[in-house]
């Protein structure tokens, strides 16, 4: 059993706050319990002696209770939390609203629940919690109006009012619950918990999830990874914003924002991203219901053509792939079906099909090589019973090992064929678009359950030569650190050009006179990001002319911005850039999910274009190289239109490296490389600009 078995499986709930009063949470709680609970229910309010008709307790500490259920107002919330502890009641819902939520004062007495649980290590749930539900005990620790029926999905939600419309919206649709949590505040089990006790429990087949936030984003991407190898886990995440990349400085923290970052942590965690609440169920439904399917495309059996192209659109846009009938298919089929019909797939067994033709058309996709699951799309005919194609289908699923999804186009003439279907766990849907994305749900936990993890590499790197230079910024006004620091990048065995930040004329030529070549020449300013915006870049520069080159771009930063800090001027070898692509990699440390990588098209059109895509540190290889499948320039790595496609492999090392840099190093909040240029021969490092922290920078003993 799991630790939240007392949550789940009390025999004893106490509900503190019971009460006979007509509209109170109190007695909407009790009579819930009373309704179905198996174990035993016991009335705490010191107000009076009996609730219907059971005697009442004075304080929870006589109950001897496995479960409290806490309906008082919230300043006797506390004591009563408290007073459950003491006395060794371990699992605590507090409904009672009125903490965190409200202001100081109420986010006093959080603090005070919090510190109560850890000193008597509770199980809390809340508070501002509608309450928990489990079927499998019949227990229903809520206020809401209507209970679950039984089911294999176990649900939790951040909104209380959200769990009250679904619980209405199940009941009519036939949908089963296992367990149901209304986390409230999440002031101590949080999302991550219940993750992990549902991927211990026989009895939950797929975890959904409404969530507005994740607390601790590193601690729910480790454990749901875990738990997603054997439990599918999908989550709705509303609360969509880009506020947090307005107060970036960085390129990277600018297209990273918060969206991203659980963009990333989700992938990371092996979580599927629902888009709407719809979604949400229709992939609990496919996922608790439907077998994986070991291999194969979609196959789609229609009676009516519109909606089979509509599918068949649906299928391309989902990411799987329609399945390609062999030859022996589409003769078995043409045997079947009349010369007016369709043999390809999507098969159209045309509109006067009865249901022995869907069947005998069915059974010839199923038994396909190619063919890993099926929809089964119905329009209202003359000759067509909706009840019979229901029963025929269901029959079917329960012999096969292919998933079926079923598209009843119509209304009330579908009711018996849905719940027929129901009973065996086959999905039904009105939108074709619905049933073939939600078989594509079972595709993506296929790939999730099957995706290959591999722990980060660790690169041999100068620690303590990275850990100096990042110290350089406590020198600084503003924690900005520039082109000045490319060493940090030499450090973990990041390629750079040859060259030197220099502070005169003559220190240029120097440098200008031992490399090969015309050279690079840009002001270092920590205060001018954008230097080609204000000439402080002059490209094939010769050796000769680098003194006077130096004045002038000191000049022109001077001009345009007088207050600037000009730290010099970066003498540095020619990359070639028509020879390679322009990227950017780069690091944003997010406050849920900790740093995220970047990797995308870079250069001067990194902010237009966008294209880019991140993960959560710290980056194995695997996910190293799927970044490159992600962005949409990936066919100019490749060679597109020609070109020789460049060394991917120094690519992907570049983009683990960086990621170990940023997890060795907590104190760097941002990091640009832009542009990293990609070459047949390797990668070079251009420019560099990070933010550090200097409160968390290492320091020698």
């Amino acid at each position: 059993m799991s630790e939240l078995s007392g949550l789940f499986a009390p025999e004893v709930v106490a509900v503190v706050g019971a009460t006979e009063r007509e509209g109170s949470v109190g007695r909407a709680v009790f009579e819930n319990l009373l309704a179905d609970f198996d174990g035993e229910v016991l009335p705490v309010n010191p107000n009076v002696d009996r609730v219907f008709d059971r005697p009442c307790y004075d304080s929870v500490a006589e109950t001897g209770a496995d479960l409290a259920v806490v309906v008082v107002p919230a300043e006797t919330a506390v004591e009563v939390v408290e007073n459950a502890g003491e006395t060794g009641i371990r699992n605590v819902v507090v409904i009672t609203a009125g903490f965190g939520e409200t202001g100081s004062e109420g986010t006093a007495r959080e603090k005070r629940l919090v510190e109560a649980a850890e000193t008597y290590d509770l199980n809390l749930v809340g508070p501002n919690s509608l309450g928990v539900i489990s079927t499998p005990v019949g227990l229903n620790a809520t206020f809401g109006p209507t209970n679950a029926r039984p089911g294999g999905i176990s649900f939790m939600s951040q909104s209380g009012a959200f769990v009250t419309a679904v619980l209405d919206w199940a009941e009519d649709r036939q949908v089963g619950f296992n367990d149901i949590v209304s986390l409230g505040n999440k002031a101590v089990l949080d999302e991550t918990d219940f993750v992990e006790s549902w991927g211990d429990d026989a009895d939950t087949d797929v975890v959904l999830g409404y969530l507005e936030s994740i607390e601790d984003g590193v601690s729910f991407v480790r454990t749901a990874r875990e738990v997603t190898r054997g439990t599918p886990v999908v989550v709705v995440k509303s609360g969509r914003t880009q506020a947090g990349a307005s107060a970036a400085a960085s390129h990277t923290g600018a297209i990273a924002g918060s969206e991203r970052a659980y963009e990333a942590g989700l992938r990371k965690a092996g979580v599927i991203r629902a888009d709407s609440v719809s979604e949400l169920f229709d992939f609990g439904a496919m996922l608790s219901g439907q077998p994986v399917p070991d291999d194969g495309g979609v196959a789609v059996v229609t009676n009516a053509g519109g909606p089979g192209v509509m599918a068949t659109d649906a299928v391309g846009d989902s990411g799987a792939e329609l399945a390609e009938l062999t030859d022996d298919s589409r003769e078995a089929l043409a045997a079947v079906l009349p010369d007016s019909a369709d043999p390809y797939n999507p098969v159209d067994v045309i509109g006067d099909a009865p249901v022995e033709r869907f069947e005998d058309a069915l059974e010839v996709v199923l038994a396909d090589p190619n063919v890993g699951s099926a929809v089964v799309i119905a329009c209202p005919s003359a000759v067509l019973s909706f009840e019979a194609l229901g029963e025929t289908l269901a029959s079917m699923a329960e012999t096969r090992e292919q998933p079926l999804s079923a598209c009843l186009m119509g209304g009330t003439s579908t009711a018996a064929a849905a719940a027929a279907l129901g009973e065996v766990g086959v999905p039904t849907y009105f939108d074709p678009a619905r049933a073939v994305r939600g078989l594509a749900a079972l595709y993506e936990y296929r790939a999730i359950r099957d995706r290959r993890y591999e722990e980060p590499a660790t690169f041999d790197v100068d620690r303590e030569a990275a850990r100096e230079i990042l110290g350089r910024v406590e020198t600084t006004p503003d924690n900005n650190l520039g082109i000045e620091s490319m060493d940090l990048l030499e450090a973990y065995g990041i390629p750079t050009p040859d060259g030197e930040v220099v502070d005169s004329p003559a220190a240029a030529r120097e440098v200008a006179e031992r490399l090969d070549g015309d050279i690079v020449m840009k002001i270092v300013s920590p205060d001018i990001l954008h230097k080609t915006d204000v000439g402080g870049v002059e490209v094939g520069v010769a050796t000769a002319d680098v003194e006077d080159v130096f004045e002038s771009l000191v000049t022109r930063a001077r001009t345009y911005q007088p207050d600037a800090r000009v730290l010099g001027v970066q003498v540095q070898e020619t990359v070639d850039l028509e020879a390679g692509v322009e990227t950017i990699v780069g690091t944003n440390r997010d406050p849920q999910f900790g740093p995220l990588v970047l990797f995308g098209l870079g250069g001067v059109f990194v902010e237009v274009l966008e294209d880019t895509t991140v993960r959560v540190a710290p980056v194995s290889e695997p996910e190293a190289t799927g970044m490159l499948d992600d962005i949409d320039a990936a066919p100019l790595l490749r060679g597109a239109r020609g070109r020789e496609p460049v060394d991917e492999d120094a690519v992907v090392e570049t983009i683990q490296r960086l990621s170990q840099l940023v997890t060795d190093f907590p104190a760097i909040v941002e990091l640009d490389v832009n542009p990293l240029v990609a070459t047949p021969d390797g990668v070079a490092a251009i420019d560099l600009r990070l933010t550090v922290d200097p409160e968390r920078l290492p320091h020698n003993p």
